[in-house]
């Protein structure tokens, strides 16, 4: 399967107020950016941690208004934060509302500041894994049954790179892997999501690969990792970007690498 390379942006909901948030929506879907993500936690993850930050879903919520072309969704909802049947009616509800744009990227959940100031339970990896390996099911189910549907087969992208459990549950459920690995590691866990697709009997060429580019401390330029990656399989390229201001020098540059790529 051949895939198109496309561009994402991953709008951290941190140190800027909404208006600038929304502003940078605008411009990234004019400057023709495929995805919007944001995350989902309460605080943020850099600088001041008790700096300014906005809830997930809601802001996904005015996303599915605000914007006209683009997906969107979070990278990645912490399965940990609502009961899973209330989570596949938030996504029906704002995949409705964006006529069928809604990525529902998903996780098992790590940040413990989230979990100790909300009151959810931290448990272990493994019990958080084992969380969502029980929602996941019953987010289809309930998907299947509400009325009215979802606008499409909403995508879930799953995101996380552990091999035993967290790649079984990317072969069984997702069309989108955001693996976090670098070009160093992502051969070995891509092999190894090829041995959980055979074993659920599924080809992993199904699965779209999906890997920060910008923002999490990757510095080569589009037209140097760009290829490297695709030649490893990913084609969902994501450009991080925190606030007060949002650089999107970076997105521009990953986007121009895009529209002239050629395989």
């Amino acid at each position: 399967m051949v895939r198109d390379v496309r561009i994402a942006l991953q709008l951290q909901p941190q140190h800027a107020d909404y208006r600038r948030i929304r502003d940078t929506v605008a411009e990234a879907e004019q400057l023709g950016v495929d995805i919007i993500f944001n995350w989902d936690h309460f605080y943020p993850l850099s600088g001041d941690p008790d700096g300014l930050h906005y809830e997930c879903w809601t802001m996904l919520a005015a996303w599915a208004e605000q914007t006209s072309r683009v997906e969107f969704g979070a990278l990645v909802t912490c399965n940990s934060y609502r009961n899973p049947d209330l989570l596949a009616d938030m996504a029906r509800t704002v995949d409705n509302i964006s006529d069928g744009r809604l990525i529902l990227g998903i996780g098992s959940g790590w940040f413990e500041k989230d979990y100790q100031e909300y009151g959810y339970e931290f448990g272990t990896p493994g019990s958080r894994l084992d969380a969502l390996a029980e929602a996941l099911p019953r987010i289809e189910r309930r998907l299947s049954v509400i009325n009215p549907p979802p606008v499409r087969k909403i995508p879930f992208l799953i995101g996380g790179g552990g091999e035993k459990k967290t790649l079984r549950l990317v072969a069984k459920y997702a069309d989108i892997w955001h693996s976090f690995a670098d070009a160093e590691v992502l051969p070995r866990k891509s092999a190894i999501l090829a041995e959980h697709c055979a074993a659920v009997g599924r080809d992993p060429a199904e699965i779209e690969i999906s890997v920060s580019v910008a923002g999490r401390g990757q510095s080569a330029k589009p037209d140097e990792l760009g290829p490297q990656f695709v030649d490893l399989g990913a084609t969902l390229f994501t450009v991080g970007v925190s606030g007060p201001d949002h650089d999107l020098s970076q997105l521009r540059d990953w986007i121009t690498w895009r529209d002239g790529f050629k395989r």
